[in-house]
């Protein structure tokens, strides 16, 4: 059972912001729903809770019945305040339980299953359907909300992404080898673009967006103009 907790809005615009692992999806998407006062949902975040919940009770692995079986089991429940998103599994804050590299790639393992995808689609769906929204992840555009207003295909290098991703790991005091997360990453994107189900790819109608030579700023303005041109 999945639901939602906290104050909506009514419905103005969804934004969709798509793109592989990496390329700042949720820290873009983060600072523009403050800027434009909508809220954030981090979609991704609600994968990351079903592989946390598999790596805890399946250490050794998992087929997909048992990681269909085991939905039964799962409830996910999401709390926001002043813009944040709280992630709860099963009445626990997992919120910062979700950035771990092994909880990243245990959420590609399980976005696979369309079934999982089917179990969360709903409350991705809820959302938008009551909030002005800004949400992330890597099927927004195509399936989620393939009638969002404005789509963003968001991208860079995997050698960019794997630098990003170390300076963030490092930030935190958690030691990393760059070598290993660029083939965490490329292995990732293998998963998510050859996947059956949804499979990571660029909307028809999306704005692709290759941020590998821009900061955040300038990635920022960027993605703001984007939304200008395509809003009334």
């Amino acid at each position: 059972m999945a639901q939602i907790l906290g104050k909506v809005a009514d419905v103005l615009i969804n934004i969709a912001i798509d793109g592989p692992s990496g390329s700042g999806k949720s820290t873009l998407a983060k600072l523009l729903a403050k800027r434009l006062c909508y809220l954030y949902m981090d979609t991704g975040a609600l994968y990351r809770a079903v592989g946390l919940y598999m790596l805890r009770h399946f250490p050794d692995g998992w087929s997909e019945e048992i990681l269909t079986d085991a939905l039964e089991n799962i409830q996910l429940s999401l709390e926001f305040s002043s813009g944040n998103q709280t992630v709860f599994l099963n009445g626990e804050d997992v919120t910062h339980d979700l950035r771990t590299q092994e909880v990243a790639m245990a959420a590609s393992q399980v976005s696979a299953v369309p079934r999982v995808r089917i179990f969360l689609l709903d409350l991705q769906r809820n959302m938008a359907r009551e909030n002005n929204l800004i949400m992330d992840g890597r099927d927004i555009g195509t399936v989620v909300l393939p009638d969002a207003q404005v789509k963003i295909f968001l991208t860079a290098s995997p050698e960019v992404r794997a630098q990003r991703r170390v300076a963030e790991l490092n930030a935190k005091g958690i030691a990393c080898d760059f070598d290993t997360v660029l083939t965490e990453i490329l292995q990732r994107d293998r998963n998510d673009s050859t996947r059956m189900a949804a499979p990571l790819k660029k909307a028809e109608d999306a704005v692709l967006f290759d941020n590998s030579a821009c900061d955040l700023d300038q990635t920022v303005e960027r993605a703001l103009a984007i939304i200008r041109s395509r809003l009334p």
